[in-house]
Parts: C-alpha cells; structure tokens; sequence
C-alpha cells in the first residue's frame, strides 16, 4: 500500500504543473485500489443488513438475537437512549435478549477509547437492577470496581455517579460491603470533580447506611469535606450548600451538641457568603475572576433559601426566633433577586413550619410582597392565601377571628402590590394576584375589602386593556359581592354592575357585563339572578354592537337553567319573546346563525320546577344551599345591627346572648344538621320553629368566619371540608355525595351550569307577587306545598 502523498508546496494550476497533479492523483487511485479490496463480501454485507422499515426496538431485538458482536455492542450501548424513547418496550423485549455481557465488558477495557468507557458507565447504572443477583456479583460489581479505579478523571466521575443506581439494583449488604468503600476512597480522589461526584452519591443513599456507617464511615467525611470546601473550588460549595439540608437531616441521630451547633453556623455563614466581600481591583483578569465567584456565592445563597425549611427541622421550629430569625431576615433582604425569589416561594413551607409562632414573619411578608422584582412577588402570591389564612388564624385549626388587624401595614402592602402589577407590562402576574385575591373574604373583614379592593375590582374591568386580568377582577368582584354583608353596599354594587357596565356606552364594558354575568351564575343562587341580572341580560338583545348580541345568545343556555316554573313563568316569557325578536329581526348573518343555533339548544333544555324532580334534585339541593347562606347574610347584619344599638347601654341580656352565640358557633356544625333540607319541609310546633330559629342564628355568626378553604392553588378547585367553624350540609343521591357547603360554592358543577354559592338579599316584593299569582293559578299539589312551606320559614325566622 502506497502512503498518501501531502503537498507541503503551493499549489499552481499553471500548465507546467497540471501534469505533476495528474501523477499524484494516479498515485491516489493506487491507494484506493487495495482498500476496495478488503471491504465486505456480498455475503458478509448481507449478514450486516437490516430493514430499513424496522423501528429502534424491532432493530435492537434483531440484532441482538442474529446480529454480529459489533452490531450487539452498538445496541448496548444504545440502551440508554432506547429506554428514554420507550422504556416499557424496552423492558419488554430488549433487555431479556441481553444475556452474554461480554460486548459490555469488552468496552469497558482500559484498552478501550475514553468514549467507550464512558458509555459503559451509563449502561452500568441502567442494567444493575435487571440481572440476577449472582450475575450482577459475578460479573458487573467487577465491572464496577474497575470502571471506578479507572485512570481517567471523567470515567471515575462519570463511575461515581452511576453507583447510587448500582446500590439501588444490588440491595444494601451490596452496598455496604462494595459500593461505599469504593465511594469512600472517591471522596479522597485528587480531581475534585471526582471528590464532589462521590460526596453527592453519599448524601443520596445515607438512607441505605446504618448509624455506625454514619457516624463512623460518613461523618468524618462529611467534616473533612465540609473544612475544606472553603479553600477549594467554589463549585464545591454550591454542591454542597445545596444538599447540606437533606444532609444535616440524615445525620441528625448522630450528631453530638458541639456538632450540632458546628453544622448550624456553618449553615448561617454559607447563608452570608460574599456579602461582606469587597471589589476594588482594577485588573482586568481579577475582576473577571471576581465577577465568576460572585456568581457561585449568589448560587450558594439561593441554595441556602431552598434549605431554610429543611434546617428549620434540624434546629426544631419553635427555635426558629432564637438561631434562624436573623439568617431568615437577611435571606429575605437579600441583595440579589434569585436569593429572594427562592425565599418567597419557600415563604409557605416556613410559616406552616412555624405554625402559631407565624406572626414573627410577617413583617417580612411585607417586605416581600413590596419587593422592587416582580418575579418575586409572582413566587410569592403562588401560596399568599395559605399564608394570610395561617396569618389570620394565628396557625390554629379552630375558627378563630382574623388575626390580621394585629397587622395593619399588611392590607396596605396587599393594594400596593396590585398596583405594582396592574403598572408593569407583566399581565400574567397581575391576572395571577386577582385571582388569588379572592381568598379576603376568608381573612378580612367585608368593610376592609368593600373599601379598599372592592371598586378597584370594577375600576380594573372598566379601564384595563387585558381580557384574562379584566375576567379576573370580575371574578373576585363576585366573590367579594357574595360574601358582603351590608345590603346597602351590595345594592350599590349590583347598580353600578348594571349601570356602568351593562348600560355603558363601550360595547367593551357591556362584554365584561356579560362575562360578570357568568360568574354571578356560578356563584350565587338561581334567585338572586333572576332577581337583579335577568332582564338587564335580555335588554342586551337589543345591542347595536354585534359581538355583545352574539356573546349573548352563548350565554342564553345558562340564563333559561336559572328559572323555575312556575315561580318565574313570566320570566320564561321575556326571555322566548327576545328570542323571537333575534330570530325575527337580527340582520347579522353570523350572529343569526348563532340564534339559530341556540335555538335547537334552549329547546332541548328542560326548566327545573318549584316541586322537586329526580333529574333536578342534586341541583336544587345546591341551589337552596345558596339561598340559605344568603339569608345568613341577612341575619348576620341584622345581628350586628342590634349589637351596634346595644353598644351604648350597659350590658344587657341581649348582649350576652350575642356573645354566647359567638362562643358556641363551633357547635354551628351539629346544630346544621337540623335544619330540614328540602323546601317543601313539614312545619313544626313552636318548640321545634325555636329550635329552627336559634341553629339559625348560630349558623349566621359561623358563616362570618367562613368563606373560602385553605387550598387555594385555583378558587375553582376549592375541596369542601368541614370545620369546628363552617356548616356542612351533606346529602347522598344514589351514589353520589353532595357537599353542600359555602366553600363548595366556589366549585363549578358540571351538571348545573348555573353554578355555586350566593351572597343574596332576600326576593323583592314584585318577585313574590308574581310567585302567589302563578301558584294560585296553578293549583297543583306541589306549589301549594312549596307555598306553606315559605310562610312556616318566613315565620320561624
């Protein structure tokens, strides 16, 4: 074989030279000639084709059942990606063909190219726990130990780090009699990549290691690390401060005082690393070398933020005050945004931890949540309903009252940062808060949100220019109308809903006055819709604005299963004749074909009737759910009304009477269950209306503390449960459970569009007028039921 000839000269294409190149290519073809000579028989070649239409786990199991040792080495080592792609298949059917280890062990050879042997590593950790046990000790732990003496840092590392899924494969006397020396003798490599792979491993399997191992074995390492992780790299550090947590946990039976302390301090400095240091140099090269330890020392601080909740463990919560306070202050103050973002999404964790003792943190959840980053705040609000309802009860289960005028920098801080949102161009923030703004019912009075948060709701629908943030604040709106208790303020609010929006001169306002609609559909009662909203809905047939005509018939279905016959007959017909009149009179061609739609659509849809039917009866236990708890609402400011007067007096009878009730409304759950379900309920004896009347009343002063439930990741995920404060009203339909309690009202049903949970006045007089004529003319059995059953409520409230 000739040797290829390189042209160490210039080259020139002149016409003396061209013939020179042309003997020098014939030279290259005579190179060539030999080579062609030793590629593959036909035979050969077709011994090494496979079917280009075989997919990677058809082409695995082919060539590892008649495939040359070449082609089962390369699927080896592809089992990693294989299992990635289609880790079932793969189990199924490739690796029972893996039987002869042999291509493994071949490339795991020193012999080997450093490519080689890493990839063997990785198939190391993916096939310890699919051999047998004889197997993996005979041939793999081997394999293992060689791999990890290996002479190459990054096959070493690479070694280290496959051992915690090695040990998981081989069991713990495995473990313990192979894989932990060879970790122990990693941590002490002279590469530190090698020495920070072996420490991660170790704290990754402490639960596999006995307290001897620990404190023997372990611990001293962990020490040894620890004292000079300061002198070495910074990228130890990081490591280390981010699993220091699960660390000092793992450790913690085995810690002596002295130790105990040692680790907490160390903890605290890694807490303040780089703060206290100085930046004064003027090279160039130091300042770049500066500006990179900057960056792992942010790192080891945000590590440390993670770790609060997990050393707040370490050191007991009700020690937090006394060796946690000031790390804890500082972290929220920190000077970098990635320290106090992680801060605040921890913020949670660290209250429930502390539980009654939460009230020693709320000065900084103000700091927080007027943070200058609103990526901080975004992490913050994420749980803020968990946290102002821990804030509110001062961490205990029982219902007490809101805790959260003991802090009144807090509702301040609340407005401000809604602002800060509503200023900046981040919408999904700013939508994100409204809508975890709906857990103030729960935690604040309805006087504070009517004043503070309450026409900020509506001003945000009238003027922002963002869909999702306007439906937001609609939504909370509604939730702040429904649990109002002052009939004034609800009125003036249902007027201006009317007014400003439903009769506003932007079609964009008369949109939102539908969307508002929507949620007051799924919020409140039947009643208290047909009551207020019906008719200003159906004035909106008569729109100039295309899309606000359109957007109505969508919502027409939703309209009509508000309505009860024969209670809202005349109802009914209001809403036929405005369908009529589309039909008739609508010259829109797409909103026409809408009408039509909708047509087909109310047609099939049957009414609920006054008198209870099967296929209605879970949705009208719901909805007289929600118009009890709207007369509760009455109650309550009846009640408060007549503390009010008696405020001037000395104490009277009537005084003590309201006090014991407050005291007793832990009983409000037991005293529920007495009030009979059903509308057409038997009236009782002047014992038994008394008895009506006082649960009644004692379940209007529960109903104040009560509002939404501590979950709060999304209101309409809201899980009902009962409390030693709320009321729960529970009923069985076949196999279905109804939960009808004032939380629940915040979950949409899928059987009854109309929704959830009310905050009502009780019907007008105009409503009720029309109710006795149709039931006067209807006769029936059931309405006359329904008749006397209202009159015996009426009077036993």
């Amino acid at each position: 074989m000739h040797p290829i000839i390189i042209f160490s000269y210039k080259m020139d294409f002149s016409q003396n030279n061209l013939f020179g190149y042309i003997e020098d290519l014939q030279e290259l073809t005579i190179i060539e000639r030999p080579v062609r000579r030793s590629l593959k028989t036909p035979e050969e070649i077709e011994r090494l084709t496979v079917d280009e239409e075989l997919n990677d786990i058809e082409r695995a199991v082919y060539l590892l059942s008649s495939g040359q040792d070449i082609q089962g080495t390369s699927v080896v080592a592809s089992l990693p990606v294989l299992m990635r792609q289609n880790p079932a298949e793969t189990l199924r059917r490739v690796l029972p063909k893996v039987r002869i280890l042999n291509p493994l062990v071949s490339k795991a050879q020193l012999s080997q190219t450093l490519q080689s042997r890493l990839v063997s590593c990785k198939i190391l950790g993916k096939l310890a726990n699919k051999f047998e046990a004889h197997i993996i000790k005979r041939e793999i732990l081997p394999l293992v130990k060689s791999l990890c003496q290996d002479v190459e840092y990054e096959v070493r590392s690479c070694m280290c780090r496959q051992l915690e899924l090695i040990a998981q494969g081989i069991g713990t006397e495995l473990t313990k009699n192979v894989v932990l020396p060879e970790l122990v003798e990693l941590a002490r490599d002279e590469g530190s990549s090698v020495r920070l792979a072996a420490f991660e491993t170790l704290v990754n399997l402490l639960e596999m290691f006995d307290a001897d191992d620990r404190s023997q074995t372990i611990l001293p390492l962990v020490k040894s690390f620890c004292e000079k992780s300061f002198k070495a790299d910074e990228s130890i550090l990081v490591s280390l401060s981010f699993h220091l947590g699960k660390l000092c946990n793992g450790l913690y039976g085995i810690f002596t005082p002295e130790q105990h302390l040692r680790f907490l301090e160390f903890y605290k400095k890694l807490c303040t690393l780089g703060l206290e240091q100085e930046n004064g140099h003027n090279d160039n090269q130091v300042q770049l070398q500066t500006l990179e330890q900057e960056k792992k020392y942010i790192s080891v601080r945000k590590n440390c933020a993670y770790n609060l909740p997990a050393m707040m463990v370490f050191v007991d919560p009700k020690n937090f005050n006394l060796d946690l306070y000031s790390t804890f202050f500082c972290l929220c103050h920190d000077p970098e945004v990635p320290v106090r973002h992680t801060m605040a999404i921890g913020f949670y964790e660290v209250a429930k931890l502390l539980n009654t003792d939460v009230y020693v943190i709320h000065k900084e959840l103000v700091a927080l949540l007027q943070d200058e980053s609103l990526e901080v705040l975004d992490a913050l609000i994420g749980y803020l309903p968990e946290i102002l309802e821990l804030l509110s009860t001062g961490g205990e289960s029982g219902g007490a009252e809101s805790k959260l005028l003991n802090f009144p920098e807090l509702i301040p801080a609340l407005t401000r940062a809604e602002q800060r949102a509503a200023t900046s161009l981040k919408w999904r923030t700013h939508e994100k808060l409204l809508q975890k703004y709906a857990c103030l019912p729960h935690v604040i009075s309805s006087d504070q949100i009517y004043y503070r948060f309450l026409h900020r709701m509506l001003s945000i629908i009238m003027t922002n220019n963002v869909l999702p943030v306007q439906k937001a604040a609609a939504r909370t709106l509604c939730v702040y109308l429904r649990y109002n208790r002052k009939q004034e303020q609800r009125h003036e609010v249902i007027q201006k809903l009317i007014g400003q929006l439903g009769q506003g001169k932007s079609y964009w306002n008369r949109l939102r006055f539908l969307d508002t609609c929507e949620f007051i559909i799924e919020l409140f009662s039947k009643s208290f819709f047909c009551e207020y909203f019906f008719l200003p809905v159906l004035e909106l047939t008569h729109d100039p604005v295309a899309n606000v005509r359109m957007k109505l018939c969508y919502l027409l279905p939703k309209v009509k299963l508000t309505l009860k016959v024969p209670t809202d007959k005349h109802l009914l017909q209001q809403l036929e004749l405005c369908v009529r009149k589309l039909l008739c009179e609508e010259k829109d061609k797409d909103v026409l074909s809408i009408v039509k739609k909708m047509v087909l659509e109310l047609d099939r849809m049957e009414t609920s009737l006054d008198a209870f039917q099967k296929r209605f009866y879970e949705n009208d236990l719901l909805d007289q759910q929600k118009e009890r708890e709207e007369h509760l609402l009455l109650e309550m400011e009846q009640l408060e009304k007549e503390k009010q007067q008696n405020e001037g007096r000395s104490t009277s009878m009537s005084d003590k009477i309201y006090e014991k009730k407050r005291r007793d409304s832990k009983a409000s759950t037991t005293l529920a269950k007495n009030i009979p379900i059903s509308v057409s309920g038997n009236a009782s004896g002047a014992s038994t209306s008394k008895e009506v009347k006082k649960s009644k009343l004692v379940r209007s002063q529960s109903f104040s503390s009560q509002a939404l439930h501590s979950k709060y990741g999304n209101i309409d995920k809201c899980p009902s449960k009962s409390s030693s404060t709320g009321y729960t009203s529970v009923s069985t339909v076949g196999k279905t459970s109804v939960f009808t309690f004032a939380d629940d009202s915040f979950r949409p049903h899928s059987s009854n569009p109309s929704g959830t949970a009310s905050a009502s006045t009780l019907p007008s007089s105009s409503r009720n007028a029309s109710n006795s004529v149709d039931q006067k003319n209807n006769g029936s059995k059931e309405s006359h039921s329904r008749k006397v059953s209202l009159k015996n409520r009426k009077s036993n409230s």
